[in-house]
């Protein structure tokens, strides 16, 4: 999958953006307009009424109502920063939760693992988290800014073109080139953005590893501390580096317009002080010349700033659109088929598959059936395909060639979700939630959270029911470290954490929460086992798959000896297939395994150069080709 440049135009993008910040929160987006008025109608009217002022005092008039309007504005004027700081940072909340929730519920659509495994689009979506919580906020208040400066800026510079029309000419003609330099910088600020978010991710990488209690114990057993500081460390300074020659750039062009702004304001003042000597201005209007000198060359300047800020946000808020606008991943059928109880069974019919075009075939020609109601268990070297198999069964990569039928249908016929629901998987990479106990079992079947008798039983069957129960808070305890938990009004405690063997149970209950599943995938359910817990796992598990249908890979065979089938990979082709005795009788690739494995637990130990024998009789391990699709008849079996 390759995701596309950003490529919207930023009118698109604008409207995009502030159609989300409309709505977000439409009445806090009015009244933050309002605002912005009022803020760019008060420094033309202060200005206007101190003018108004001094007149006055020279001309021995009047002078308390003028004062007092100036007071009321001066009141207004206090007052409406902090307001319109409310009204930004609520529409920013508001903002941010809309965006988010349009973000991550995109991300749970794409149905396939493709994309989370491409560096090019984590990329893009970190950019696409960035400026989507911060691109609508951003877009709204620089407009309402463009708006208010534009008010005061205009109301000056009608002002100014009244008094002194040529020198209001030469105001914008000196702040024009400002105006373009800052544009031009806020294009190098997004480029910049999206060259350095790989290396922010790297540097993020390095900075999670340092801290996380995983990996902890092998960075303080083989001292990487130093190694992935350093990593980190550098990236960061890589970072530093770009950005600070972007930002000398910045200076010294910003440097430059404020030389040529203050060479601009002196002669104005000085053309302004000499037309009050010649008797063209009154005094008055020499304080409002010089006040909308400022204010012209100042609003300009922030003029620029907003839309070198704007052009910059919506390039990045182009990356979000693009998530927003991809497609699930897997293609979805037009006119989904009922997808049938599982009766007859799943077949993989001349299954091909790579993750990626200049990548080596995972599986070549595969065929192979799994009854209904009956037990398949598939051997083989790491490498030789087995997990990946199990990755296309729930569907999330599709073959390249061939298909895998569910009592005859096509699993691309069928809704995906509705295929994910009638199967219970244990992965071997199984995941550990910084969760409850009852909600890591219960995350097995969502409809089942508040279920706590469906939770026991799948715990028991499990054999992690006893562990549960004897934690400080029993189901409801946290399996965490991460965070300060308080269950049932209970003081704030730190969570615990299992073993590994103890984490393997509870998913292993996870994937019994769905009891009325087709299909049953066990992908190395007792790895993380000793001998005796094994043993019970298993016992456990052929009971509760009597009668149903089930895949079971494992590598240690006398696990899978009881299975109704046994089918053999090596680098990616069905090497053998049977039942147990068959295939010792056959005195093949298994035969040699299994013996190997049961004279390593006779002796009491593994010999490599057993093990390097039984890696020659199983055809080694990843597969660096695939044959001709044209020879898959000759793969199977």
């Amino acid at each position: 999958m390759t995701v596309a440049a950003p490529s919207r135009g930023a009118v698109r993008r604008a409207a995009a953006a502030a159609g989300l910040a409309w709505n977000a929160g439409a009445g806090i987006t009015c009244l933050a307009a309002g605002l912005a008025v009022l803020g760019g109608v008060l420094p033309v009217a202060t200005a206007g009424l101190m003018g108004r002022v001094v007149d006055e005092l020279a001309g021995g008039e009047p002078f308390g109502a003028t004062v007092g309007a100036l007071v009321v504005v001066g009141l207004l004027a206090a007052v409406l920063p902090a307001v319109e700081r409310y009204a930004h940072d609520e529409l920013n909340r508001r903002a941010r939760l809309r965006a988010q929730d349009r973000l991550y519920a995109a991300v749970n659509s794409f149905t396939g693992l493709a994309r989370f495994e491409q560096p090019a689009f984590l990329d893009r979506l970190r950019l696409a988290e960035q400026s989507g919580a911060n691109t609508p906020r951003e877009l709204l208040v620089t407009a309402l800014g463009v708006g208010q400066t534009a008010i005061t800026l205009a109301s000056f510079l009608v002002t100014l073109a009244l008094l002194l029309p040529g020198l209001a000419a030469v105001v914008v003609v000196a702040a024009t080139p400002g105006l373009l330099v800052r544009l031009r910088l806020g294009g190098r600020e997004a480029e910049l953005a999206e060259t350095l978010s790989p290396a922010s991710r790297r540097r993020m990488f390095f900075a999670t590893l340092l801290t996380d209690q995983q990996a902890a114990k092998e960075i303080r057993i083989f001292g990487l501390g130093g190694f992935l500081h350093g990593r980190m460390r550098r990236e960061l300074v890589g970072i530093n580096s770009a950005e600070r020659r972007l930002d000398r750039r910045t200076l010294l062009a910003q440097v430059a317009l404020a030389g040529g702004s203050a060479v601009v304001a002196g002669w104005g003042l000085f053309w302004a002080v000499s037309a009050a000597a010649a008797g063209r201005l009154s005094i008055g209007s020499v304080a409002v010349v010089v006040a909308a000198v400022a204010a012209v060359q100042a609003g300009l300047g922030t003029l620029a700033g907003h839309f070198g800020a704007l052009r910059a946000a919506l390039r990045l808020f182009g990356h979000y659109l693009d998530v927003l606008d991809l497609d699930p991943g897997l293609p979805a059928a037009a006119d989904p088929r009922p997808l049938p109880r599982l009766r007859r069974g799943i077949e993989l019919r001349d299954v091909w598959f790579r993750y990626a075009e200049d990548q080596p075939w995972v599986l070549a020609g595969v065929d192979l059936t799994i009854p209904a109601g009956g037990s398949l268990a598939l051997v083989g070297l790491n490498g030789a395909g087995k997990s990946t198999l199990v990755k296309l069964l729930c569907r999330l990569y599709d073959p390249q060639r061939g298909a895998i039928l569910w009592d005859g249908v096509d699993l691309r016929a069928v809704e995906i979700a509705e295929l994910r629901r009638r199967i219970g998987v244990v992965f071997q990479d199984y995941m550990a939630f910084d969760l409850t106990a009852a909600e890591n079992i219960a995350l097995g079947d969502l409809d089942a959270v508040d279920d706590r008798g469906r939770v026991v039983a799948a715990a028991r069957y499990a054999g992690v029911h006893e562990t549960v129960t004897k934690l400080a808070h029993g189901y409801d305890t946290l399996l965490s470290r991460l965070f300060v938990s308080a269950a049932d009004g209970a003081d704030p405690t730190t969570g615990v954490l299992l073993s590994g063997g103890q984490w393997q149970r509870l998913a292993l209950a996870r994937a019994l929460m769905r009891d009325a599943c087709d299909l049953l995938i066990l992908d190395e359910p007792s790895s993380g086992l000793d001998a005796e817990a094994e043993h019970d796992v298993h016992t456990r598990l052929r009971r509760h798959r009597t009668g149903r249908t089930s895949l079971l890979i494992s590598h240690r065979l006398n696990t899978v000896r009881e299975a109704d089938r046994i089918v053999v990979l090596a680098g990616g082709e069905v090497v053998e297939s049977g039942d147990h005795a068959t295939l010792m009788a056959l005195d093949g690739a298994y035969a040699r395994l299994f013996r190997l494995q049961s004279r390593g637990y006779a002796d009491g130990a593994g010999d490599r150069d057993r093990s390097r024998d039984c890696a020659d009789g199983l055809g080694g391990g990843d597969r660096t080709g695939g044959p001709d699709p044209a020879a898959s008849s000759a793969l199977s079996g």
